[in-house]
């Protein structure tokens, strides 16, 4: 127990504090921009990014991963906060959070290994082109100052490790955020600041229960918007989830973590916040500057608060070139330039899908979407695939009588109509054996076709024997098939 601990929370002290601190930075302007996408006061997002990171640090399955107010629910949240108002949203908040502590219970977060690995890259570099899209409006219409700036942070950004001693003790994203800062106030520079995204809170968030009338209406209005929050919370986080276990080389418990960013999400609505999910960029940001436990969540989170309350002076004056120039090594470091290399390498059907991925959630900005499309095409390919396993030979007696036909592999809803095929109902035999010793049935749609085979050929007069069903194919065959039912040709429509 003392060295789980341990080695959860205290094994990489300094380097947690240092990522935290720049977490914390990072943070800031996208709670905010959040926020004004969901129509409610920055102080909603900001709220939520710290109660979310704190609570996550103790309940998340993921050590070292962030999670806070994100773009993708806040997307979500738009029309539920423009018709209905705040508080039906923090209601929608606490109903995500049940939710998503069901879905942990129902160990619905096994379900990730259903994901292809090319839904995953797909998912990763989608997010990377969003994280740079969303930098853009920083970029355009603006004074040459700004390109100067952000193109100084990028070079900060990726030289400063290379300088000796100094280099690997500091993260150069926190390097950047400072010697910007620095330069911007000393210089004067009329230059865009996190001061311009909006008010900071000056005062800690307070428990706060949802304003609405427990009614059946209420539930009705809320449900559809916390389902949404709840499945794309989740997907995002245990994408996420999956892409830092990758990162740091270690695993994590995807069930717990659906609890956790459910109780994080509880917590949020209680604390006037938004629902919030696990952030890849940030998360990325975390790693990539030494963050390795649940020390960095905590510091992100607690950090975030202390900048807010007591450095909010100094806080407003961080140039946003500063942090374009961190996001977009964010984007860099995100996308999975192998995935362009290998395009001529991996097979067409792998490399459709992290296409078609990477389109669906860029054109919809909508993760939950995506993802779907994704683990639909991987999931017909794979059928298809495996469809072309099944092949069936048959041989002939002396007499010309009786053929045995060998089925190999496996008879699902793919392979079927290829399995009925394979057989030759017109050739004049006494007797057909029909051997499934080395095949498998999975489903009713491979039960039907046997059904049929076995029928046609006692329509043509044949005698039909099916032999070798193993255990498992015997049990859905004996459940659902009719074809050693008395009334077999009635049943499947024969005339």
């Amino acid at each position: 127990m003392i060295k789980a601990i341990q080695n959860q929370w205290f094994s990489n002290i300094r380097g947690d504090l240092l990522a935290g601190i720049v977490v914390a930075l990072a943070l800031i302007p996208e709670a905010i921009a959040f926020s004004i996408i969901a129509g409610v006061d920055p102080k909603i997002g900001l709220y939520a990014s710290f109660c979310i990171a704190v609570i996550i640090a103790f309940t998340g399955g993921r050590p070292g991963m962030i999670s806070a107010a994100t773009g993708a629910m806040a997307l979500l949240m738009v029309t539920l906060v423009r018709d209905h108002g705040l508080e039906y949203l923090l209601a929608a908040t606490l109903l995500t959070g049940v939710l998503q502590i069901g879905a942990g219970y129902l160990k619905l977060g096994s379900l990730m290994r259903f994901v292809s690995r090319s839904v995953v890259t797909g998912f990763v570099n989608a997010l990377a082109i969003l994280i740079f899209m969303a930098q853009l409006p920083e970029l355009t219409n603006v004074t040459w100052h700004v390109y100067a700036m952000t193109a100084a942070g990028l070079g900060i950004i990726y030289l400063f490790p290379y300088v000796p001693i100094i280099g690997k003790m500091l993260p150069s994203p926190l390097v950047c955020i400072i010697s910007l800062t620095v330069v911007a106030i000393v210089w004067n520079i009329d230059i865009r600041t996190v001061g311009h995204m909006g008010d900071l809170p000056d005062t800690l968030p307070i428990f706060l229960w949802p304003n609405v009338p427990l009614t059946l209406e209420t539930l009705a209005i809320i449900f559809p918007y916390s389902a949404g929050l709840a499945v794309v919370g989740l997907l995002e986080s245990l994408m996420t989830a999956t892409i830092v276990d990758d990162l740091t080389d270690t695993p994590s418990d995807k069930n717990r973590e659906c609890k956790g960013q459910g109780i994080a999400n509880i917590g949020a609505g209680l604390m006037g916040g938004m629902a919030g999910c696990a952030m890849i960029g940030q998360s990325v940001i975390n790693v990539k500057s030494g963050g390795r436990t649940r020390l960095s969540t905590l510091t992100a989170g607690v950090f975030l608060m202390v900048l807010i309350l007591v450095l909010d002076e100094w806080l407003k004056q961080i140039p946003m070139a500063a942090l374009v120039a961190v996001m977009i090594m964010v984007s860099i470091g995100t996308f999975s330039w192998d995935s362009i290399r290998n395009l001529k390498n991996h097979p067409l059907s792998t490399n459709i899908v992290m296409v078609t991925t990477v389109v669906v959630v860029v054109a919809t900005h909508n993760l939950a979407i995506g993802v779907g499309v994704g683990v639909l095409l991987a999931a017909m390919f794979f059928a298809n695939k495996i469809g072309h396993f099944m092949s069936v030979s048959s041989t002939v007696d002396a007499s010309g009588s009786e053929r045995v036909y060998t089925v190999v592999g496996q008879v699902f809803f793919s392979s079927a109509d290829k399995f009925i095929e394979a057989f030759d109902f017109k050739e004049a035999l006494d007797k057909v054996v029909i051997d499934l010793t080395k095949a498998h049935f999975w489903d009713i749609t491979a039960v039907g076709a046997l059904d049929k085979v076995v029928i046609k050929f006692r329509r043509e007069g044949a005698e039909v024997e099916v032999r070798g069903l193993n255990e498992a194919s015997a049990t859905i065959v004996d459940r659902f098939g009719v074809h050693d039912k008395p009334d077999a040709a009635d049943i499947l429509g024969g005339h």
